[in-house]
């Protein structure tokens, strides 16, 4: 088949049959344009003329480009190309994938960012202790950071998953519970919220812990914002977005001797491969205290 009309065939087969986004068939459109346009540079114009070694030329020019594309920017493009041949070895228009032996880009690791421990507690003093909201907000950051739990997961809770005050349920990905300790400051913070704050604010029925201030359940959207301006009126220079607290959490964890597998339980990670981002992390902590403290270390 003409290198176009596989193009096109793929293009309408992930559209109306896979129901892709407009932005998503775009962003393979253009991947695509790329990479019949490099073929027909090499007089390659028919699918059947395709095989392994040209594909990985293919892929071999464009990692080497002058400036050398972002890792995600080539897995993306290779993803669009292994998704062409695929799909016509799949519909017998061809007779095999000439991708077959494609090997994906390797990423770089992007290490979360974690706050000091003095930054965490200049964000969890940073609500008025005084006022409503600012008494919910506080124990939203104080169980954010005391479970490790992720924006979605707080937001999620009913006050029945509370359960005896010293663990709380939380409800992760796929809808899997784990049960994580609470410590004595997030305990204090929450009590406090319950019996000063929600009563007044849940002016209709709901089991959810946290409300909004018309009554409602507080959404992704609002848990973000209390984050953000508790982080400004802290004064901290560092980007702090949902998942700081999270990553904050695991990290002064493993800081303090935590074994990697029951922080892997704490996160809710099916995969403890998943949680040894953070050793890496710390151990590049340990790695420059050592430097900075250790008379031969340079």
């Amino acid at each position: 088949m003409r290198i176009e009309r596989a193009v096109d065939a793929y293009l309408r087969h992930i559209s109306i049959e896979r129901g892709l986004s407009d932005h998503t068939v775009g962003a393979y459109r253009r991947d695509l344009a790329s990479y019949a346009g490099w073929l027909a540079g090499r007089g390659v114009d028919d699918t059947a003329a395709v095989t392994p070694d040209v594909v990985a030329e293919f892929a071999a020019e464009r990692a080497s480009g002058d400036p050398a594309p972002a890792a995600s920017s080539l897995a993306r493009l290779q993803s669009s190309v292994r998704g062409l041949h695929r799909f016509l070895a799949r519909e017998g228009i061809e007779a095999a994938d000439p991708t077959v032996r494609l090997r994906p880009p390797r990423q770089a690791q992007r290490l979360p960012k974690a706050l000091t421990i003095s930054e965490v507690e200049a964000l969890l003093a940073a609500p008025s202790a005084e006022e409503p909201l600012g008494i919910r907000d506080r124990a939203l950051l104080e169980l954010l950071y005391a479970t490790g739990a992720r924006v979605s997961e707080a937001i999620s809770l009913d006050v029945d998953d509370l359960q005896t005050g010293e663990v709380i349920r939380l409800r992760g990905k796929g809808d899997k519970e784990r049960i994580v300790p609470v410590g004595s400051y997030a305990r204090a913070a929450v009590d406090a919220y319950l019996t000063r704050v929600r009563p007044g604010l849940a002016v209709r029925a709901t089991p959810r812990l946290f409300l909004g201030a018309r009554g409602g359940p507080l959404s992704r959207q609002s848990a973000w914002l209390v984050i953000q301006a508790a982080a400004e009126k802290a004064q901290i220079a560092a980007h702090v977005s949902p998942h700081t607290l999270r990553h904050s959490f695991a990290t002064h964890l493993l800081q303090g001797g935590a074994d990697v597998r029951v922080v892997q339980e704490l996160l809710g990670h099916s995969s403890v491969a998943t949680t040894q981002i953070y050793t890496h992390l710390t151990a590049d902590t340990l790695r420059d205290m050592y430097q900075n403290a250790h008379p031969r270390a340079v």
